[in-house]
């Protein structure tokens, strides 16, 4: 399936090529993409199914921005997990308001668990030796829905006030291994920190989180998917009141991010970061949450971290988890080539990247000290946690600058994060 995507990139540089510079297409009205999903994620497995991105360009003269886009997706991965999902971004359909909707349903079979923060966990794996193992995975059903707005602050140029709700319900349990035959008999990371206690019993099977977001986001891109000059940043205050399990799971936490887009030559060459940071600043957190990211508004379908496709690529997805983390994403994207084929402006870019990123507010890190002590099991490596690395290649297929076919390789830079090159077939730049 890589080797079929990669020649198709092939094929559309060669046709590139032979195609004449011509004035871009300026896109009116509705613009349609449905396509099948064919994808694939190092973490999760080859990706299938259907989706279509609907724009809205009106008049054109906001190209290339649109004034309103729908996306709707069906899909499985071939380890066992799959997304049913409906979003939507309107900025410009009611005045001077941006308007973002995403409903979401996903479930895995298979779901990463590493333990709590960082290299201070201990991931040694008694399986390890066997060619398949299941000791490092949970079985995770989760719907979200998110709501946001975006309005002018004070018509200051660029700024602007944001409001908005999600709601997370989260089911977890022990992987099935009546149904999973290969893991017949083995007792999984997760059972052993329900068991010593790390994970709660009132949270151990997941539950529901109401959250409500207040912040400021300074906007000054020229495009949304695909900026060649600007600076997005995001601050965003987040109360997660604890309105329906009563288990006293309450918090309050900020989140941070700061995307600046430089250009190096013209709009061909373009040096890309994106820097982030959140922390709890009050009350509990429930273990099954610490690994959302609260962005008031994301391009990927994954907002969790730190590891796998959306925050390090290459360091193991759910790698790094803890109470608070910063991480840090730079790209150099060149765009290549541009061309029009089948009435669409297309681009073929290349993004060389670096990933970081640590725990910065350690999760039960007593709990966990406590466990090992009492030999439970082996939970607690005693290193201190430092950043963890990763590098990599993109190349993307981006057509009338918002849909970007991607395709990332990244490998982390030790081996305790893994250690094989992973690849990663999707949609959108990562930032």
């Amino acid at each position: 399936m890589k080797k079929h995507l990669f020649i198709l990139f092939a094929l559309l540089l060669s046709v590139s090529a032979f195609s004449q510079d011509k004035k871009e297409i300026v896109k009116k009205g509705w613009n349609f993409g449905p396509l099948p999903v064919v994808g694939f994620d190092a973490d999760l497995g080859f990706q299938y199914g259907v989706c279509c991105d609907i724009f809205n360009y009106g008049d054109g003269s906001r190209y290339p921005r649109y004034n309103y886009k729908f996306n709707v997706e069906a899909s499985r991965y071939t380890k066992g997990s799959g997304v049913f999902r409906f979003y939507s971004d309107m900025p410009y359909v009611l005045k001077d308001t941006k308007l973002f909707f995403d409903i979401t349903y996903f479930y895995a079979k298979k779901y990463e668990f590493f333990g709590f923060n960082g290299f201070e966990a201990s991931v040694f794996d008694p399986y390890a030796a066997a060619e398949k193992s299941g000791y490092h995975f949970v079985n995770r059903n989760q719907f979200r829905f998110v709501g946001s707005m975006q309005r002018p602050f004070f018509n200051v140029p660029n700024l602007y006030w944001t409001a908005g709700l999600a709601y997370h319900n989260t089911q977890v349990s022990a992987i099935d291994t009546v149904k999973m035959t290969d893991y017949t008999g083995q007792t999984t990371l997760y059972e052993k920190y329900v068991a010593s206690g790390i994970i709660k019993a009132d949270e151990a099977a997941g539950g529901n989180t109401t959250q409500i977001r207040l912040g400021l986001v300074y906007d000054s891109r020229d495009h949304n998917s695909d900026p060649t000059t600007g600076i997005y940043a995001e601050a965003t205050l987040v109360g997660a009141p604890d309105l329906i399990d009563r288990k006293g799971y309450g918090n309050l936490s900020f989140t941070f991010l700061w995307r600046q887009y430089i250009p190096v030559y013209q709009d061909k060459l373009t040096f890309a970061y994106r820097l982030g940071a959140q922390n709890r600043l009050a009350g509990k957190t429930p273990w099954y949450m610490i690994n959302n990211l609260n962005t008031m508004f994301f391009q990927k379908m994954y907002t969790e971290g730190l590891g796998g496709s959306v925050t390090m690529r290459g360091v193991n997805r759910n790698g790094v988890l803890g109470e608070g983390f910063a991480f840090a994403n730079l790209e150099l994207r060149w765009r290549i080539i541009g061309f029009q084929f089948i009435n669409q402006n297309w681009q073929v870019a290349l993004n060389p990247f670096f990933d970081a990123g640590m725990v910065t507010q350690k999760f039960r890190k007593t709990e966990m000290i406590n466990a090992d002590d009492n030999g439970d099991f082996d939970c607690y490596s005693g290193e201190n946690e430092s950043l963890h690395l990763s590098a990599g290649l993109g190349l993307k297929l981006i057509m009338n600058r918002n849909l970007v076919v991607s395709v990332d390789l990244g490998k982390a830079l030790d081996k305790r994060d893994g250690d094989k090159l992973k690849t990663f077939i999707g949609f959108n730049y990562i930032f």
